[in-house]
């Protein structure tokens, strides 16, 4: 047994020193990744490193680790939203009078169901004669089985009425403390203030939890897109909320806090009135949502479209190389505005486009985005979709150009 246990011993003790050397590549190669990620190069300029932003004496620094906080306060934003739209919205909505239409329930048929879960929701004329082979079926019971069972998974007037007004109520209070934030800083009104001794700015308790609940709600917006009501942008929706938490970490880590409060300020303002808007069209109150309508037009445009990129893309890109180099931050951050400009011009053409038709036709084409109810009858008829004032073309606005 001698020699088998040495051997094994000697194998073993290959093993360990093979594990090892493992290990210490691994240990070699985070630290290298870490080492790259937190290079001061990418994040602040020159002449500046992480050890002029510690904690000293009575100057406070936005610190990455804060960062995770954003999470808990998602989670609390969910309980909250959870307890308004069952408290209070559900009440209101039933005040109102909005009620859920009675649908019609598909029938059971497995064949139809099984292309239904794996093809395709909505057939072409090919697969509905093919599928009325199948299942000897008349074609137009077939269409009217496909229309049923897309009315089936869609979300009801009611929870569309909550939804709205939690993100009213939520863009209302985020703008009003946004505002009490800023009213009384320098660079709300001298936006040259903005990078006044930057980035050794210390951080104010009101602009850490004005950023950590707008950080927050994006996050549960995340956390509950396969709960809330789905869209056909669906996939944008989700790229748009891990875009606009990807910038929001970035500004904090980088110090951009003060331009930072700025756009969320901007962006929040357009916000209020659309989910406003969509409230009126819900409880029909058809004049009102065209007035809200034409305010959130005239918002979004004053905004997006002229303070956005000639006050504060300006403030972002003149400025700051007043007192220092361009790195690569200035760059990222810059482009990642641009991007967000381009965003708003292509939905203020939309918006645009819809108040041409409204202001000369009175009414607002219905939006090809919307997931609108259709008809469960039996009627040869051609499906028209409901009109939908505020809800969808007007809602990519918010969505799309909402990155902060």
């Amino acid at each position: 047994m001698g020699p088998l246990w040495g051997l094994l011993w000697h194998s073993k003790g290959i093993l360990a020193v093979e594990t090892c050397q493992d290990n210490t590549a691994c240990s070699i190669m985070l630290q290298t990744i870490k080492e790259w990620l937190w290079w001061e190069r990418l994040w602040l300029p020159k002449r500046v490193s992480w050890a002029d932003l510690e904690d000293k004496d009575d100057r406070i620094y936005a610190k990455a680790s804060q960062l995770y906080d954003a999470v808990p306060c998602a989670l609390c934003l969910l309980v909250v939203r959870y307890l308004f739209e069952r408290y209070l919205a559900t009440p209101l909505a039933n005040a109102l009078g909005i009620r859920d239409k009675v649908r019609l329930t598909a029938e059971e048929n497995s064949i139809l169901e099984k292309y239904f879960c794996s093809q395709a929701r909505n057939p072409s004329r090919a697969d509905v004669w093919s599928l009325s082979k199948k299942t000897g079926w008349p074609e137009r019971r077939v269409e009217v089985w496909f229309r049923r069972r897309r009315n089936q998974d869609r979300p009801g007037l009611q929870k569309r009425f909550c939804e709205a007004s939690w993100r009213c109520v939520f863009y209302l209070c985020a703008f009003l403390g946004g505002l009490l934030a800023l009213y009384d800083k320098p660079w709300f009104y001298d936006l040259r203030e903005v990078w006044a001794e930057f980035p050794k700015q210390s951080i104010l308790p009101s602009q850490y939890w004005y950023y950590m609940l707008e950080m927050g709600f994006y996050l549960s917006l995340l956390l509950s897109l396969t709960f809330d009501v789905k869209r056909k942008d669906f996939q944008e929706q989700v790229i748009h909320h891990v875009a606009t938490l990807i910038l929001l970490s970035f500004s904090w880590i980088s110090n951009y806090i003060r331009i930072g409060t700025l756009v969320m300020a901007v962006h929040d303002s357009s916000d209020i009135v659309l989910e406003g808007g969509k409230l009126f069209n819900y409880a029909k109150w058809k004049k009102t949502a065209n007035v809200m309508f034409v305010v959130f037009t005239l918002v979004f445009m004053m905004t997006r479209i002229v303070i956005f990129p000639f006050w504060l893309i300006h403030c972002t890109w003149v400025y700051p190389l007043e007192i220092y180099d361009p790195f690569f931050g200035y760059y990222f951050f810059n482009l990642m505005l641009l991007v967000l400009q381009i965003l708003h011009i292509y939905w203020a053409f939309l918006i645009s486009r819809m108040a041409y038709t409204f202001i000369f036709n009175k009414e607002l084409d219905g939006d090809v985005r919307s997931d609108e109810e259709e008809d469960d009858s039996d009627s040869p008829k051609d499906i028209k979709p409901k009109l939908s004032h505020m809800n969808g073309a007007i809602n990519g606005a918010r969505g799309r150009a909402n990155g902060h």
